[in-house]
Parts: C-alpha cells; sequence; structure tokens
C-alpha cells in the first residue's frame, strides 16, 4: 500500500466534498497561492488500497504552476461512500464516477478556460491508471492529458500479484467443489472481519517492522478498515483480471505521459517501458523511486508532470 510519510495538509490544501449525479465523492483541492488558476486543472486518482493522501507532497507544487488539483477517493475508499454492491466497483462503474468528478470540476464552479470548458488533467496511480484508461477510453468527459503512473498495461504481475493474490484468498472461501472463477465474496460483515484480521496479523506487523510513525500507522489503520470490504474484493479482482487495453488507447492519439520508478516492484520498470513504446507516449522513469512516486520523489514528480501538463497546454495553443 501507498505510505505517506506526513498527513500533515501543506498551505493552501483543503478538504473538499465534490458533488454529482453519481454521489458525493471525498477529495483534497490544492489551490495557486494567488487564488487564480490560470492553467488547466489536473485530477488525481490512487491506488488499490489508496487514498487521495497519498498525493499529499505533491498537491502545492503542482498548484504553484498555476492549476487547480484535486486528489481523490474513488467510491468506497477511505472517506467516499460505498457502492452498493461489487458491480459498483468493476472500472466502468468507477470510470464513469471519474467522468462525474471530471465534469463536475469544469462545471460552473470550476476553472473556465477561454471560449469554452478545461480539459481536465487526469493522473492515476497504479490501480487508478486502469480506472483513468478506461475513462479516456469511454470518451464520456473532456480530458486533456492521461498519465499513468506505475501503472500497466493491463493485470498486475509479480510479487506483488502473488501477494494480492493470497489475501484475496484470504478473503473468499472457496465455493463447495467449484472452480475458483465461481468464487463469490463472503457477506459484507464477514469480509470486514477478514480485512480487519488482515491488518492486525500482517500489515501492521508490517507497518511497524518499516519504521512507520505511529500517526501514520494509526492512518492506515483508520483508512484499512474504513474502506469498504466488498470494494477491496472486487477491484482486487479487478487488478489481478484486467485486460490489456494499450492497443485501444494507442488509437486516440491523446495526449499520454507514462511515469514509474526506476524500482517498481508492481508492474516491472520492463514492461511499462514498452508500454510507453506501444502508446507513443512520453516516457519517465524516476531514478531512487519505487511504485509510489509521489511520496518517494514529489519533487521530481512535480516538475515532470508540469513540464508535461504545461507542454499539452502550449501545443493546443499553438493549434
Amino acid at each position: 500500500m501507498s505510505t505517506p510519510r506526513t498527513l500533515r495538509l501543506p498551505d493552501g490544501v483543503r478538504r473538499v466534498t465534490v458533488e454529482t449525479a453519481r454521489g458525493p465523492f471525498a477529495a483534497l483541492e490544492a489551490m495557486p497561492a494567488a487564488g487564480v488558476a490560470e492553467r488547466q486543472p489536473a485530477l488525481l486518482i490512487p491506488g488499490y488500497t489508496g487514498s487521495k493522501e497519498d498525493f499529499l507532497p505533491v498537491l502545492g507544487p503542482l498548484a504553484q504552476a498555476g492549476r487547480r488539483v484535486t486528489a481523490i477517493d474513488m467510491r468506497g475508499q477511505y472517506e467516499s461512500p460505498a457502492a452498493a454492491d461489487a458491480d459498483g466497483y468493476r472500472l466502468p462503474a468507477l470510470a464513469a464516477d471519474v467522468a462525474m468528478i471530471a465534469d463536475a470540476l469544469n462545471g460552473p464552479d470550476g476553472p473556465a478556460a477561454a471560449g469554452g470548458p478545461h480539459r481536465i488533467h487526469l493522473l492515476g496511480h497504479s490501480f487508478g491508471g486502469l480506472v483513468a484508461r478506461e475513462l479516456l477510453l469511454a470518451q464520456v468527459a473532456q480530458i486533456g492529458s492521461l498519465t499513468m503512473m506505475s501503472s500497466g498495461p493491463g493485470a498486475l504481475t509479480g510479487p506483488r500479484a502473488a501477494v494480492l493474490r493470497a489475501v484475496l484468498a484470504e478473503l473468499e472461501p472457496l465455493s463447495p467443489g467449484g472452480p475458483a472463477a465461481e468464487l463469490e465474496p463472503v457477506s459484507p460483515g464477514g469480509l470486514a472481519a477478514e480485512v480487519k484480521r488482515l491488518w492486525d496479523t500482517l500489515l501492521e506487523p508490517a507497518a511497524i517492522a518499516d519504521g512507520v510513525p505511529a500517526d501514520v500507522i494509526d492512518f492506515l489503520r483508520t483508512r484499512m478498515l474504513r474502506s469498504c470490504p466488498t470494494g477491496l474484493w472486487s477491484m482486487g479482482h479487478g487488478l489481478l483480471g484486467c485486460p490489456d487495453r494499450t492497443p485501444a488507447l494507442a488509437t486516440l492519439g491523446a495526449p499520454l505521459l507514462v511515469v514509474y520508478g526506476e524500482n517498481d516492484d508492481a508492474w516491472a520498470p520492463s514492461i511499462q517501458d514498452e508500454m510507453a513504446q506501444r502508446l507513443s507516449a512520453q516516457r519517465v522513469c524516476i531514478p531512487g523511486a519505487g511504485h509510489s512516486p509521489a511520496v518517494e520523489a514529489p519533487e521530481t514528480l512535480a516538475s515532470t508532470l508540469t513540464t508535461f501538463w504545461n507542454s499539452v497546454e502550449n501545443n493546443r495553443g499553438r493549434r
């Protein structure tokens, strides 16, 4: 899981609720110090088991480049309300949620560009990258660019995939005599109890062993136990079973950036590099970072994103 190093809200960052036709979503919003956003806005989507707080170190620097930056909790994550059932956590449903959030940020209360609404810059981290890609493919929102950060072309691979399979196996008993493909989640109450058991026996001891500060561990515990257990189950399966949609994305011709840490242990850097080539996307490998560049290399990431977003806007302005 992505682990923030501090929970202090930077100057200029505030907690907000984004109201949409699909319900409310918890968010963190950063504005330029002058209060005027001259650049196009950005929307940041966290990964599996993550939340808006994963972007705390980069919100301020990104906003100071002149844009409104919003990081969200997806449906069922931490402080955003849960879906009615597991279907609400499938990629199309999550993408529809994010489309509504993007529309809300571009609406009457959002920044307006000369001659029409801003095209929002979309960034998805890990599983959030798969959701962001789904939204771009659906072409249901005004999207200016897509950044896939520490994300991949399809299903999760490598050691993290093995860990996730083991975790999901703990959350779902085998149907009597049925194959794994026919697994159904246990009841929400049973799932919640299993999530708490996993936190108590595995995740919290690992965080303590890693030297994570006590206040951050308290936050991670609260985030895990407040997140919808059905969402954890459903999104986990989505992460393991997502098809490779790189060819479809490549046909759109949208401005794309693939950014990842050189030590990423989810999708291997070589897989993300190959994806960038298939997409004809810009590619940036961040030295010293792993799977969470926003936490591990915030200055480099903020600079990378600002350079990319500004170039997209400048190129569009010359057309």
